[in-house]
């Protein structure tokens, strides 16, 4: 097994140690801390369950002492997928606590992200819900276990059949467990996949936790604040941005909840006073236009985080039509630097910006394509290092070479305007990574699936904005004689076993690609043509 590590140079490590950045706290000591000072206080809301602080940290001690006694060690590495449940935080904690390394694959994701990630993580065991929205996770994990000879154990919340049953593990009883190193790395967090299935984030208790409780603070998080789990839990947004892990960090409570319909959302807003949630751009929009209609009091809800993918002023404006002075940007990503729009921030900087970086060593640079410095007010690529932010992908020579500069800024794949009081404003993306709704993908991916379609001769997939989405994504797909239909491709992809929002929105078919002087496939004139064509019907 290759050891997952994130290092930074010594120089470095030693200076966010000194100010203060870095504390030396783990996350089994985090919540054994909280559970010791605040016992009985609220800590996690999810379905029927209603635990305390006290609760969730002895369901963490079980949940520790049944993984090892599967005879798992501290440094391997264990699968969860799971909806947003409360045991999804007890999970994250128990493998915090025992030394394993949780790996974070999302529900929708399914047969080709699944195997990718239990491969290249050499995964060790998986975690998965039974059934989610009718499907069957379980029988998933079980042909992970027949397809990928490292997969030990397969356990399972619900009906476990022949794996082993969650429930059994929380039943063991607790063991005196060493204390991890908090230089250690505490799990692996999956990047947006700008090239392909997504690369694996190695993230320390140290410098994870920097963020959560940078981010706390800048939200304003107390023990009174209440946090509302409204994307998926395994998120690095919803779990940091504060967050569940962040809320938990300041004493607060966390609501889990199982649809982020408005339906279902406004209701626990309005039945557990929730002050703070996060969203993507078109769940925020579908919220906003919702919130008239439904009768939910909602004025507990003091903080509107909107982030994951681009929100454009207009967005922004409808958004604060319907909830009032609410809003907070949010623009990250997984690899770590964070920035927000500040609580009392004024409407310009709210509105038209994706506010300034969490700490004052997040280092900023905006380069042209050369790495040369653009003059200020200009757009360019957006490159950053600091006490968060990582220096090295897992196991992954080549992505290295390509992300991160010889003194270890990360190349985020962002365009971006500096503005001169700091402020961010995101223009885009470098690449042709497809942000939809902020389920981020690689058409590179989807086009390789397409292309293993009898009936496929090429493919190009495009992004292409949408005022709802975002971007949605459209396939140019040069057939062969006897042509496929749209719904049988998008079927194919299906069958595949590749998540949905994956699946291209539109396929659109043609007789031949543009080309550039080179011979390729020009993605900015398929771009134009889908644009063209779209304006005329």
């Amino acid at each position: 097994m290759i050891p997952a590590r994130q290092i930074w140079p010594e120089d470095f490590a030693e200076r966010y140690r000194r100010l203060g950045y870095w504390r030396g706290e783990t996350f089994g000591a985090l919540l054994r801390a909280r559970a010791a000072a605040d016992p009985a206080h609220l800590a996690v809301v999810g379905g029927c369950d209603r635990w305390s602080y006290a609760d969730l940290d002895a369901r963490a001690d079980a949940l520790a002492a049944g993984f090892l006694r599967l005879g798992l060690v501290p440094g391997e590495r264990v699968l969860l997928q799971l909806g947003n449940e409360a045991r999804f935080l007890s999970l994250v904690f128990g493998l915090f606590r025992a030394g394993l390394l949780p790996v974070f694959a999302l529900p929708a994701h399914r047969r080709t992200e699944i195997r990718h990630l239990i491969t290249r993580a050499e995964a060790a065991a998986c975690v998965v819900r039974d059934t989610i929205d009718g499907f069957d996770h379980r029988g998933l994990a079980r042909e992970m276990r027949t397809l990928c000879p490292g997969l030990r154990h397969v356990v399972v919340a619900g009906d476990a059949a022949d794996c082993v049953p969650l429930d059994q593990l929380e039943a063991e009883a607790p063991r005196d467990l060493p204390e991890r190193s908090p230089s250690e790395v505490a799990f692996l967090q999956l990047s947006g996949g700008s090239t392909g299935l997504p690369k694996l984030i190695p993230r320390t208790h140290d410098d994870y936790i920097y963020s959560l409780r940078g981010s706390a603070a800048i939200c304003g998080l107390g023990r009174d604040s209440v946090y509302l789990t409204a994307l998926p839990a395994a998120h690095n947004f919803p779990m940091s941005s504060p967050g569940s892990l962040g809320t938990l960090h300041a004493g607060g409570t966390v609501v889990m909840a199982p649809s982020a319909s408005p339906e279902e959302a406004f209701a626990l807003i309005a039945r557990e006073r929730v002050t703070i949630t996060g969203l993507v751009p078109p769940l925020a929009l579908l919220w906003a236009e919702a919130a008239p209609g439904l009768p939910h009091d909602l004025s507990s809800l003091k903080v509107l985080q909107v982030g994951g993918a681009k929100l454009t002023p207009a967005m922004a404006r409808r958004i604060v039509a319907a909830f009032g002075p609410r809003l907070q940007q949010v623009f990250g990503m997984a690899e770590g630097l964070v920035a927000y729009t500040r609580l009392d921030d004024d409407p310009d900087r709210v509105l038209e910006t994706q506010g300034r970086p969490i700490s004052p060593d997040d280092e900023l640079l905006v380069v042209d394509p050369d790495d040369r410095p653009v003059p200020p007010g200009t757009p360019g690529a957006l490159l950053t290092r600091g006490p968060y932010t990582i220096r090295a992908y897992h196991d992954d020579d080549a992505a290295n070479a390509a992300a991160f500069t010889p003194d270890g800024f990360y190349r985020t794949g962002d365009v971006v305007i500096m503005r001169p009081d700091g402020y961010l404003s995101v223009q885009g993306r470098l690449t042709d990574r497809i942000n939809r709704g902020g389920e981020k993908f690689s058409p590179e991916e989807v086009e390789d699936h397409l292309l293993a379609h009898p009936q496929v001769r090429d493919a190009a997939v495009v992004s292409v904005p949408d005022p709802v989405w975002g971007e949605r994504a459209c396939a140019f797909v040069l057939p062969r004689d006897d042509a496929p239909t749209a719904r049988a491709l998008k079927a194919w992809l299906t069958e595949r076993g590749i998540a949905a929002f994956k699946i291209p929105d539109r396929i659109v078919f043609v007789a031949a690609f543009p080309e550039t002087a080179v011979g390729k496939t020009s993605r900015r004139d398929l771009r134009e043509a889908l644009r063209k064509s779209l304006a005329t019907t």
